[in-house]
Protein backbone atom coordinates (compact mmCIF):
# COMPACT_ATOMS: atom_id res chain seq x y z
CA UNK A 1 0.00 0.00 0.00
CA UNK A 2 2.60 2.52 -1.10
CA UNK A 3 1.35 6.11 -0.85
CA UNK A 4 2.05 7.99 -4.08
CA UNK A 5 1.17 11.49 -2.87
CA UNK A 6 3.31 13.71 -0.64
CA UNK A 7 0.49 15.44 1.25
CA UNK A 8 -1.26 13.30 3.83
CA UNK A 9 -4.93 12.70 4.65
CA UNK A 10 -6.42 12.75 8.16
CA UNK A 11 -9.84 11.10 8.39
CA UNK A 12 -12.10 11.43 11.44
CA UNK A 13 -13.74 8.23 12.65
CA UNK A 14 -17.33 8.23 13.85
CA UNK A 15 -20.71 6.54 13.40
CA UNK A 16 -20.27 6.27 9.62
CA UNK A 17 -16.79 4.79 9.94
CA UNK A 18 -16.72 2.56 12.98
CA UNK A 19 -16.70 -0.91 11.43
CA UNK A 20 -13.52 -2.76 10.46
CA UNK A 21 -14.69 -2.93 6.85
CA UNK A 22 -15.15 0.84 6.49
CA UNK A 23 -11.99 1.75 8.42
CA UNK A 24 -9.93 -0.56 6.22
CA UNK A 25 -11.60 0.92 3.12
CA UNK A 26 -10.61 4.41 4.35
CA UNK A 27 -6.99 3.27 4.77
CA UNK A 28 -6.97 1.73 1.31
CA UNK A 29 -8.55 4.87 -0.16
CA UNK A 30 -5.68 7.01 1.14
CA UNK A 31 -6.18 7.86 4.84
CA UNK A 32 -2.80 8.07 6.61
CA UNK A 33 -3.97 9.20 10.05
CA UNK A 34 -7.25 8.55 11.86
CA UNK A 35 -8.64 11.27 14.11
CA UNK A 36 -10.47 10.22 17.27
CA UNK A 37 -12.72 13.14 18.25
CA UNK A 38 -13.15 12.86 22.03
CA UNK A 39 -15.97 15.42 21.94
CA UNK A 40 -18.10 12.43 20.96
CA UNK A 41 -18.21 8.79 21.96
CA UNK A 42 -17.26 6.91 25.11
CA UNK A 43 -13.84 5.66 26.10
CA UNK A 44 -15.02 2.16 25.21
CA UNK A 45 -16.00 3.35 21.73
CA UNK A 46 -12.51 4.75 21.19
CA UNK A 47 -10.87 1.68 22.68
CA UNK A 48 -12.73 -0.55 20.23
CA UNK A 49 -11.80 1.67 17.26
CA UNK A 50 -8.15 1.71 18.30
CA UNK A 51 -8.06 -2.08 18.28
CA UNK A 52 -9.58 -2.08 14.80
CA UNK A 53 -7.02 0.44 13.54
CA UNK A 54 -4.09 -1.53 14.93
CA UNK A 55 -5.42 -4.76 13.43
CA UNK A 56 -5.77 -3.06 10.04
CA UNK A 57 -2.27 -1.61 10.38
CA UNK A 58 -0.91 -5.16 10.60
CA UNK A 59 -3.06 -6.34 7.73
CA UNK A 60 -2.06 -3.59 5.29
CA UNK A 61 1.60 -3.63 6.29
CA UNK A 62 2.21 0.07 6.85
CA UNK A 63 2.13 2.29 9.96
CA UNK A 64 -1.11 4.19 10.59
CA UNK A 65 -1.23 7.25 12.83
CA UNK A 66 -3.91 8.03 15.43
CA UNK A 67 -4.72 11.59 16.48
CA UNK A 68 -6.60 12.22 19.74
CA UNK A 69 -8.54 15.50 19.50
CA UNK A 70 -9.40 16.89 22.94
CA UNK A 71 -12.69 18.76 23.29
CA UNK A 72 -11.41 21.73 25.31
CA UNK A 73 -13.57 24.18 27.32
CA UNK A 74 -17.12 24.66 26.08
CA UNK A 75 -18.53 28.08 26.97
CA UNK A 76 -22.33 28.17 26.82
CA UNK A 77 -25.26 30.35 27.85
CA UNK A 78 -27.72 28.85 30.32
CA UNK A 79 -31.39 28.05 29.76
CA UNK A 80 -34.49 30.11 28.92
CA UNK A 81 -37.75 29.90 30.88
CA UNK A 82 -40.07 29.89 27.87
CA UNK A 83 -37.86 28.23 25.30
CA UNK A 84 -35.88 29.99 22.52
CA UNK A 85 -35.90 33.79 22.39
CA UNK A 86 -35.29 36.14 19.47
CA UNK A 87 -32.87 38.97 20.12
CA UNK A 88 -33.52 42.11 18.09
CA UNK A 89 -30.80 44.34 16.70
CA UNK A 90 -30.34 47.52 18.74
CA UNK A 91 -32.00 46.15 21.90
CA UNK A 92 -30.25 45.70 25.23
CA UNK A 93 -29.46 42.25 26.58
CA UNK A 94 -27.88 41.29 29.90
CA UNK A 95 -25.72 38.29 30.73
CA UNK A 96 -25.00 37.42 34.37
CA UNK A 97 -24.16 34.71 36.88
CA UNK A 98 -27.74 34.44 38.19
CA UNK A 99 -28.75 30.83 37.40
CA UNK A 100 -32.43 31.74 36.98
CA UNK A 101 -33.68 30.87 33.46
CA UNK A 102 -33.51 33.74 31.00
CA UNK A 103 -35.89 35.63 28.74
CA UNK A 104 -35.66 38.17 25.93
CA UNK A 105 -33.92 40.68 28.23
CA UNK A 106 -31.31 38.53 30.00
CA UNK A 107 -29.75 35.09 30.25
CA UNK A 108 -27.45 33.24 32.63
CA UNK A 109 -23.85 32.87 31.53
CA UNK A 110 -22.31 30.46 34.10
CA UNK A 111 -18.69 31.35 33.38
CA UNK A 112 -17.18 33.81 35.90
CA UNK A 113 -13.90 33.61 33.96
CA UNK A 114 -15.57 35.41 31.04
CA UNK A 115 -16.75 38.29 33.22
CA UNK A 116 -13.32 38.50 34.88
CA UNK A 117 -11.71 39.16 31.48
CA UNK A 118 -14.38 41.24 29.73
CA UNK A 119 -13.97 44.95 29.07
CA UNK A 120 -16.35 47.47 27.55
CA UNK A 121 -16.03 47.39 23.77
CA UNK A 122 -15.57 43.62 23.56
CA UNK A 123 -17.89 41.44 21.51
CA UNK A 124 -19.64 38.23 22.51
CA UNK A 125 -20.69 35.76 19.82
CA UNK A 126 -23.49 33.25 20.38
CA UNK A 127 -24.28 30.15 18.30
CA UNK A 128 -21.18 30.23 16.07
CA UNK A 129 -21.48 33.99 15.58
CA UNK A 130 -25.07 34.01 14.36
CA UNK A 131 -25.85 36.43 17.20
CA UNK A 132 -23.38 39.20 18.09
CA UNK A 133 -23.46 41.27 21.28
CA UNK A 134 -21.38 44.37 22.00
CA UNK A 135 -20.38 44.89 25.65
CA UNK A 136 -21.31 48.37 26.92
CA UNK A 137 -20.75 47.88 30.63
CA UNK A 138 -19.52 44.93 32.68
CA UNK A 139 -18.42 43.76 36.09
CA UNK A 140 -17.33 40.64 37.93
CA UNK A 141 -20.75 39.01 37.58
CA UNK A 142 -22.55 40.72 34.67
CA UNK A 143 -22.31 42.28 31.23
CA UNK A 144 -24.75 44.80 29.77
CA UNK A 145 -24.72 44.47 26.00
CA UNK A 146 -26.30 45.83 22.83
CA UNK A 147 -27.48 43.38 20.18
CA UNK A 148 -25.41 44.09 17.04
CA UNK A 149 -26.64 41.10 15.01
CA UNK A 150 -29.93 39.60 16.16
CA UNK A 151 -31.38 36.15 15.89
CA UNK A 152 -32.80 33.23 17.82
CA UNK A 153 -30.98 31.91 20.90
CA UNK A 154 -31.92 28.65 22.57
CA UNK A 155 -30.70 26.71 25.60
CA UNK A 156 -26.97 26.15 26.05
CA UNK A 157 -25.80 27.68 22.80
CA UNK A 158 -22.05 28.16 22.51
CA UNK A 159 -20.36 31.48 23.31
CA UNK A 160 -17.17 32.83 21.73
CA UNK A 161 -15.17 35.77 23.08
CA UNK A 162 -12.86 36.64 20.18
CA UNK A 163 -11.01 39.68 21.48
CA UNK A 164 -10.31 38.47 25.01
CA UNK A 165 -7.73 36.09 26.48
CA UNK A 166 -9.64 34.13 29.10
CA UNK A 167 -7.89 33.14 32.36
CA UNK A 168 -8.66 29.44 31.99
CA UNK A 169 -6.75 26.30 31.17
CA UNK A 170 -7.47 24.70 27.79
CA UNK A 171 -7.61 21.36 29.62
CA UNK A 172 -10.85 20.58 31.45
CA UNK A 173 -11.35 17.69 33.87
CA UNK A 174 -12.93 15.77 30.99
CA UNK A 175 -9.91 16.49 28.78
CA UNK A 176 -7.53 15.18 31.43
CA UNK A 177 -9.49 11.95 31.76
CA UNK A 178 -9.69 11.64 27.96
CA UNK A 179 -5.96 12.28 27.68
CA UNK A 180 -5.12 9.51 30.11
CA UNK A 181 -7.38 7.16 28.22
CA UNK A 182 -5.78 8.09 24.90
CA UNK A 183 -2.23 7.75 26.16
CA UNK A 184 -3.09 4.37 27.65
CA UNK A 185 -4.45 3.32 24.24
CA UNK A 186 -1.22 4.47 22.58
CA UNK A 187 -2.35 7.40 20.44
CA UNK A 188 0.40 9.00 18.38
CA UNK A 189 -0.72 12.63 18.43
CA UNK A 190 -2.70 14.75 20.90
CA UNK A 191 -4.47 17.86 19.57
CA UNK A 192 -5.18 20.63 22.07
CA UNK A 193 -8.27 22.79 21.49
CA UNK A 194 -8.77 26.39 22.70
CA UNK A 195 -5.06 27.28 22.59
CA UNK A 196 -4.71 30.95 23.55
CA UNK A 197 -1.06 31.30 24.56
CA UNK A 198 2.28 29.42 24.30
CA UNK A 199 2.04 28.33 27.93
CA UNK A 200 -1.01 26.22 27.05
CA UNK A 201 1.24 23.93 25.04
CA UNK A 202 3.68 23.74 27.95
CA UNK A 203 0.82 22.53 30.14
CA UNK A 204 -0.01 19.76 27.69
CA UNK A 205 3.66 18.83 27.24
CA UNK A 206 4.05 18.36 30.99
CA UNK A 207 1.22 15.81 30.96
CA UNK A 208 2.13 13.99 27.74
CA UNK A 209 5.92 13.94 27.98
CA UNK A 210 7.33 11.89 25.11
CA UNK A 211 4.40 9.47 24.94
CA UNK A 212 2.88 11.26 21.92
CA UNK A 213 3.42 14.28 19.71
CA UNK A 214 1.48 17.39 20.74
CA UNK A 215 -0.47 19.47 18.23
CA UNK A 216 -1.83 23.01 18.66
CA UNK A 217 -5.23 23.72 17.14
CA UNK A 218 -5.05 27.33 15.99
CA UNK A 219 -8.60 28.64 16.30
CA UNK A 220 -8.31 31.72 18.55
CA UNK A 221 -7.18 35.21 17.46
CA UNK A 222 -4.95 35.43 20.53
CA UNK A 223 -3.08 32.34 19.32
CA UNK A 224 -2.43 33.94 15.93
CA UNK A 225 -0.93 36.95 17.71
CA UNK A 226 1.64 34.60 19.33
CA UNK A 227 1.92 32.23 16.37
CA UNK A 228 5.70 31.80 16.27
CA UNK A 229 6.01 30.96 19.96
CA UNK A 230 3.12 28.48 19.83
CA UNK A 231 4.54 26.75 16.75
CA UNK A 232 7.94 26.43 18.42
CA UNK A 233 6.42 24.78 21.51
CA UNK A 234 4.34 22.32 19.47
CA UNK A 235 5.25 19.24 17.47
CA UNK A 236 2.59 20.06 14.86
CA UNK A 237 -0.20 22.57 14.29
CA UNK A 238 -3.69 22.60 12.80
CA UNK A 239 -5.43 25.41 10.95
CA UNK A 240 -8.79 24.89 12.70
CA UNK A 241 -10.89 27.06 10.43
CA UNK A 242 -14.22 26.41 12.17
CA UNK A 243 -13.84 28.57 15.28
CA UNK A 244 -11.23 30.71 13.55
CA UNK A 245 -13.89 31.67 11.01
CA UNK A 246 -16.34 32.46 13.80
CA UNK A 247 -14.03 34.71 15.80
CA UNK A 248 -12.45 36.50 12.84
CA UNK A 249 -14.01 38.04 9.73
CA UNK A 250 -14.27 35.30 7.08
CA UNK A 251 -12.21 37.31 4.59
CA UNK A 252 -9.21 37.16 6.94
CA UNK A 253 -9.13 33.36 7.28
CA UNK A 254 -7.48 32.51 3.91
CA UNK A 255 -4.57 34.87 4.59
CA UNK A 256 -4.15 33.55 8.12
CA UNK A 257 -4.18 29.99 6.78
CA UNK A 258 -1.26 30.83 4.50
CA UNK A 259 0.54 32.56 7.36
CA UNK A 260 0.18 29.51 9.61
CA UNK A 261 1.38 27.14 6.89
CA UNK A 262 4.41 29.33 6.23
CA UNK A 263 5.26 29.53 9.95
CA UNK A 264 4.94 25.76 10.37
CA UNK A 265 7.01 24.99 7.28
CA UNK A 266 9.73 27.40 8.40
CA UNK A 267 9.91 25.70 11.79
CA UNK A 268 9.79 22.20 10.30
CA UNK A 269 6.51 21.33 12.03
CA UNK A 270 3.77 19.37 10.25
CA UNK A 271 0.67 21.47 9.54
CA UNK A 272 -2.89 20.22 8.96
CA UNK A 273 -5.57 22.27 7.20
CA UNK A 274 -8.99 21.33 8.59
CA UNK A 275 -12.74 22.07 8.65
CA UNK A 276 -15.32 22.14 5.85
CA UNK A 277 -12.86 20.96 3.22
CA UNK A 278 -15.35 18.72 1.40
CA UNK A 279 -18.38 19.62 3.49
CA UNK A 280 -20.98 19.00 0.80
CA UNK A 281 -19.82 15.37 0.66
CA UNK A 282 -21.48 14.78 4.02
CA UNK A 283 -24.63 14.20 1.95
CA UNK A 284 -23.45 14.26 -1.68
CA UNK A 285 -21.19 11.83 -3.59
CA UNK A 286 -19.12 14.65 -5.12
CA UNK A 287 -17.87 17.98 -3.73
CA UNK A 288 -18.51 21.45 -5.07
CA UNK A 289 -15.88 22.90 -7.38
CA UNK A 290 -15.11 25.51 -4.72
CA UNK A 291 -14.36 22.75 -2.19
CA UNK A 292 -12.06 20.98 -4.64
CA UNK A 293 -10.24 24.28 -5.12
CA UNK A 294 -10.01 24.75 -1.36
CA UNK A 295 -8.26 21.39 -0.91
CA UNK A 296 -6.04 22.09 -3.91
CA UNK A 297 -4.97 25.48 -2.56
CA UNK A 298 -3.87 23.92 0.74
CA UNK A 299 -1.71 21.48 -1.23
CA UNK A 300 -0.29 24.26 -3.41
CA UNK A 301 0.61 26.12 -0.19
CA UNK A 302 2.61 23.11 1.02
CA UNK A 303 0.42 21.83 3.86
CA UNK A 304 1.54 18.48 5.24
CA UNK A 305 -2.00 17.17 5.56
CA UNK A 306 -5.65 17.95 4.91
CA UNK A 307 -8.42 16.70 7.16
CA UNK A 308 -11.93 15.33 6.85
CA UNK A 309 -14.30 15.80 9.79
CA UNK A 310 -18.03 15.10 9.42
CA UNK A 311 -17.38 13.93 5.85
CA UNK A 312 -15.79 10.70 7.11
CA UNK A 313 -17.20 10.58 10.66
CA UNK A 314 -20.95 10.94 10.09
CA UNK A 315 -21.43 11.51 6.38
CA UNK A 316 -23.12 9.33 3.80
CA UNK A 317 -19.97 8.92 1.68
CA UNK A 318 -16.93 8.51 3.99
CA UNK A 319 -14.82 6.37 1.66
CA UNK A 320 -15.71 8.44 -1.40
CA UNK A 321 -14.63 11.59 0.48
CA UNK A 322 -11.18 10.12 1.17
CA UNK A 323 -10.85 8.95 -2.43
CA UNK A 324 -11.81 12.40 -3.69
CA UNK A 325 -9.29 14.11 -1.43
CA UNK A 326 -6.61 11.68 -2.59
CA UNK A 327 -7.48 12.38 -6.25
CA UNK A 328 -7.26 16.14 -5.71
CA UNK A 329 -3.87 15.83 -4.02
CA UNK A 330 -2.57 13.58 -6.77
CA UNK A 331 -3.72 15.97 -9.49
CA UNK A 332 -2.17 19.01 -7.81
CA UNK A 333 1.16 17.28 -7.29
CA UNK A 334 1.31 16.44 -10.99
CA UNK A 335 0.92 20.12 -11.90
CA UNK A 336 4.26 21.82 -12.81
CA UNK A 337 3.09 24.92 -10.93
CA UNK A 338 3.01 22.93 -7.68
CA UNK A 339 6.74 22.19 -7.78
CA UNK A 340 7.53 25.81 -8.63
CA UNK A 341 5.50 26.98 -5.65
CA UNK A 342 7.23 24.46 -3.35
CA UNK A 343 10.61 25.84 -4.38
CA UNK A 344 9.54 29.49 -4.31
CA UNK A 345 8.13 29.22 -0.77
CA UNK A 346 10.99 27.19 0.64
CA UNK A 347 12.20 28.51 3.99
CA UNK A 348 15.86 29.41 4.45
CA UNK A 349 17.74 26.61 6.26
CA UNK A 350 18.72 27.31 9.84
CA UNK A 351 22.41 27.51 10.67
CA UNK A 352 22.62 23.94 11.95
CA UNK A 353 24.40 20.83 10.72
CA UNK A 354 21.07 19.05 10.25
CA UNK A 355 19.63 21.79 8.04
CA UNK A 356 22.84 22.11 6.03
CA UNK A 357 22.79 18.36 5.34
CA UNK A 358 19.08 18.32 4.47
CA UNK A 359 19.35 21.39 2.24
CA UNK A 360 22.17 19.61 0.39
CA UNK A 361 19.94 16.55 0.19
CA UNK A 362 17.21 18.53 -1.59
CA UNK A 363 19.72 19.93 -4.08
CA UNK A 364 21.30 16.53 -4.72
CA UNK A 365 17.92 14.93 -5.48
CA UNK A 366 17.28 17.60 -8.10
CA UNK A 367 20.73 17.64 -9.72
CA UNK A 368 21.28 13.87 -9.84
CA UNK A 369 17.71 12.69 -10.37
CA UNK A 370 17.72 10.67 -7.16
CA UNK A 371 15.03 7.95 -7.10
CA UNK A 372 14.45 8.13 -3.35
CA UNK A 373 15.84 9.64 -0.20
CA UNK A 374 16.22 7.51 2.91
CA UNK A 375 16.43 8.89 6.42
CA UNK A 376 17.53 6.89 9.44
CA UNK A 377 15.89 8.27 12.54
CA UNK A 378 15.03 7.11 16.06
CA UNK A 379 13.10 10.20 17.17
CA UNK A 380 11.83 11.34 13.76
CA UNK A 381 14.00 14.47 13.77
CA UNK A 382 16.01 13.59 10.66
CA UNK A 383 12.89 12.81 8.62
CA UNK A 384 11.23 16.04 9.77
CA UNK A 385 14.19 18.19 8.77
CA UNK A 386 14.42 16.41 5.42
CA UNK A 387 10.70 16.94 4.78
CA UNK A 388 11.08 20.64 5.65
CA UNK A 389 13.22 21.00 2.52
CA UNK A 390 10.47 19.47 0.31
CA UNK A 391 12.90 17.39 -1.83
CA UNK A 392 11.78 16.18 -5.25
CA UNK A 393 12.46 12.53 -4.40
CA UNK A 394 10.16 10.66 -1.97
CA UNK A 395 11.42 10.14 1.57
CA UNK A 396 11.59 6.75 3.26
CA UNK A 397 11.75 7.30 7.00
CA UNK A 398 13.44 4.18 8.39
CA UNK A 399 13.19 3.86 12.16
CA UNK A 400 13.57 1.08 14.75
CA UNK A 401 10.87 2.79 16.83
CA UNK A 402 7.26 1.90 15.89
CA UNK A 403 5.91 4.93 17.76
CA UNK A 404 8.15 7.18 15.64
CA UNK A 405 6.99 5.46 12.45
CA UNK A 406 3.37 6.12 13.38
CA UNK A 407 4.00 9.80 14.14
CA UNK A 408 5.72 10.23 10.79
CA UNK A 409 2.49 9.30 8.98
CA UNK A 410 1.51 12.96 9.38
CA UNK A 411 4.64 14.33 7.69
CA UNK A 412 4.79 15.56 4.09
CA UNK A 413 6.46 13.17 1.67
CA UNK A 414 7.57 10.63 4.28
CA UNK A 415 6.80 6.93 3.96
CA UNK A 416 7.58 5.60 7.45
CA UNK A 417 9.16 2.16 7.59
CA UNK A 418 9.54 0.31 10.88
CA UNK A 419 12.82 -1.62 10.74
CA UNK A 420 15.72 -2.82 12.80
CA UNK A 421 18.63 -0.98 14.36
CA UNK A 422 21.76 -0.34 12.32
CA UNK A 423 25.31 -0.27 13.60
CA UNK A 424 27.58 1.01 10.82
CA UNK A 425 27.47 2.78 7.45
CA UNK A 426 27.71 -0.39 5.37
CA UNK A 427 24.72 -1.88 7.15
CA UNK A 428 22.86 1.43 6.73
CA UNK A 429 23.40 1.44 2.96
CA UNK A 430 22.25 -2.16 2.54
CA UNK A 431 19.11 -1.58 4.59
CA UNK A 432 18.34 1.57 2.60
CA UNK A 433 18.68 -0.26 -0.72
CA UNK A 434 16.46 -3.12 0.39
CA UNK A 435 13.78 -0.77 1.71
CA UNK A 436 13.74 1.39 -1.42
CA UNK A 437 13.34 -1.68 -3.65
CA UNK A 438 10.82 -3.41 -1.39
CA UNK A 439 8.57 -0.35 -1.28
CA UNK A 440 8.73 0.23 -5.01
CA UNK A 441 10.71 3.48 -4.96
CA UNK A 442 13.85 2.28 -6.74
CA UNK A 443 15.24 -0.49 -8.92
CA UNK A 444 18.54 -1.64 -10.43
CA UNK A 445 20.76 1.27 -11.42
CA UNK A 446 18.81 3.88 -9.43
CA UNK A 447 20.54 6.23 -7.03
CA UNK A 448 19.61 6.86 -3.42
CA UNK A 449 20.47 9.73 -1.09
CA UNK A 450 20.78 8.55 2.51
CA UNK A 451 20.69 10.88 5.52
CA UNK A 452 21.46 9.84 9.08
CA UNK A 453 23.05 10.94 12.31
CA UNK A 454 26.23 9.53 13.78
CA UNK A 455 26.59 8.05 16.28
CA UNK A 456 23.53 6.02 15.29
CA UNK A 457 20.41 5.95 17.51
CA UNK A 458 21.30 9.29 19.12
CA UNK A 459 18.41 11.74 18.49
CA UNK A 460 19.11 15.09 16.88
CA UNK A 461 22.52 14.27 15.41
CA UNK A 462 21.78 14.51 11.67
CA UNK A 463 25.23 14.94 10.14
CA UNK A 464 25.68 12.41 7.33
CA UNK A 465 24.68 12.48 3.65
CA UNK A 466 25.63 9.37 1.67
CA UNK A 467 24.94 8.61 -2.00
CA UNK A 468 24.46 5.01 -3.09
CA UNK A 469 23.44 3.15 -6.20
CA UNK A 470 21.42 -0.03 -6.42
CA UNK A 471 23.38 -2.69 -8.24
CA UNK A 472 22.32 -4.19 -11.55
CA UNK A 473 20.94 -7.72 -11.50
Amino acid sequence: MRRICNARIVATLGPSSSTPEVIRALAEAGADVFRFNFSHGSHEDHRARMQVVRDIEKAVGRPIGVLLDLQGPKLRVGTFAQGPVTLVKGRNFRLDLDPAPGDVTRAPLPHPEIFAALKPGADLLIDDGRVRLHVERCGADFAETTVVAGGMVSNRKGVNVPSVVLPISPLTAKDRADLECGLELGVDWVALSFVQRPEDMDELRALVGNRAGILAKLEKPSAIEQLTAIVERSDAVMVARGDLGVELPPERVPGIQKRIIHAARSAGRPVIVATHMLDSMVHAPVPTRAEASDVANAIFDGADAVMLSAESASGDYPVEAVRMMDRIIHEVERDPAWRRLMDANQAVPEATTADAVCAALAQVTQVLGIAATVTYTSSGYTALRAARERPEAPILGLTPNLATARRLTLVWGVTPVHGEDIHDVAEMVEHAKRAAVAHGYAGPGDRLAIVAGMPFAQPGTTNLLHLAQIGEG
